[in-house]
């Protein structure tokens, strides 16, 4: 029973994806197989890079044991943990996991359900890092690792920390600003470690769109698009980890990482009648902020104008007089809208991004 909602989801999913900016479901994950990680879609990251150490002064080994990482009750589990444990020559007072994707793609809309751990010094993340990183221990190191970070490009769809339990944050690391980037932006949350929240990204040939359960905190869409402020071009893959910091409570024995599932979407291949449809309704600018520009075909005059929220509820309605004309948003909170044009004969919907 439970495997066919499964199925209804994913397929009610795609259909609203499909109907809202041509998508359709081209990888996933649902959890729902107990026991260890898929490894043909998944790798664990357990070599240690930096001398005997991560990144950032982390102080936790990455294993590949399922104490650490595992599925069960359908969620993916990434369990950070006080423990003593050497590896590599190292011994460390804490373990958690590290998991790349065995896939990697250009362009897409990431969804990834999952509820955060919590604890002074837990640092949990969703990210994206390019296919092309010389990373050692990563699993596209040998096949196609040709530069170092930040060239290739780094996507924090999510990152917390628990010195900030509320609040979750989303950034782009580039040439032009990584480490301690200017390129970010956040929401409170209070209830990310409680419960479980719907984590995205809307990657385009432009910008990047990250949004929780809808609600846009950041769009990067940087004026001047070149290999210092866009390595995002090229192919990237998903990461899963919660990383350890120096300041984590003694009093932390562990938490985890809950994963739901995580679902990508890519563009279908459009006929040439599908583009002459699409083509039929422009939304300019999108993302938009106050007021939204629309241009319409001729044979929409007259026609019915509708915005809904994902939710499915109707938040703006009008009659095409004009092929061009504009809408206030002001009102419209951030998040994402469907924006769809019928005559009753015709029909076109696109995907429209309040900032």
């Amino acid at each position: 029973m439970k495997n066919l909602l499964i199925i209804v989801c994913i397929a009610f999913s795609c259909f609203l994806k499909a109907q809202g900016d041509g998508y359709e479901l081209v990888w996933y994950d649902e959890f729902n197989e107990n026991g260890a990680v898929d490894s043909e879609k998944w790798h664990h990251q357990t070599q240690l890079p930096n001398g005997g150490s991560w990144y950032n002064g982390e102080i936790q080994h990455y294993t590949n044991r399922e104490v650490n990482s595992f599925v069960s009750d359908g969620t993916l589990k990434i369990v950070a943990k006080k423990e003593t444990f050497t590896d590599q020559g190292f011994t460390k007072s804490h373990t958690s996991a590290r998991l790349n994707s065995k896939f990697a793609f250009t362009y897409g809309y990431v969804a990834v359900r999952a509820k955060l751990p919590q604890g002074v010094g837990t640092w949990p993340a969703i990210w994206m890092l390019g296919q092309n990183i010389t990373e050692q221990g990563g699993y596209w190191y040998e096949t196609n690792g040709t530069v170092g970070w930040p060239a290739c490009g780094e996507i924090d769809i999510m990152e917390h920390w628990g010195t900030n339990q509320n609040f979750v944050q989303s950034a782009t690391h580039t040439p032009s600003s990584f480490g301690n980037t200017v390129n970010l932006g956040g929401q409170n949350i209070s209830t990310a470690s409680s419960d479980f929240h719907i984590y995205a990204l809307e990657w385009t040939e432009n910008s990047l769109v990250f949004s929780v359960d809808d609600q846009v905190h950041y769009v990067y869409e940087p004026a001047i698009q070149n290999a210092n402020t866009w390595p995002f071009d090229l192919n990237q893959y998903i990461l899963f980890n919660v990383a350890i910091l120096p300041e984590i409570t003694p009093s932390f024995t562990q938490s985890a990482l809950e994963i739901d599932y995580i679902r990508i979407y890519q563009e279908q291949e459009l006929s040439l009648q599908e583009i002459n449809k699409r083509n039929s309704l422009l939304l300019k600018p999108n993302p938009a902020q106050d007021t939204l520009t629309v241009q319409v075909a001729s044979k929409f005059l007259g026609a019915n104008c509708v915005v809904y929220n994902l939710t499915g509820q109707q938040i703006f309605h009008t009659t095409i007089k004009e092929e061009n004309f504009n809408i206030d948003i002001s009102r419209f909170a951030q998040g994402l809208y469907l924006f769809k044009v019928t005559d009753g004969a015709n029909e076109v919907t696109k995907k429209l991004v309040k900032r």
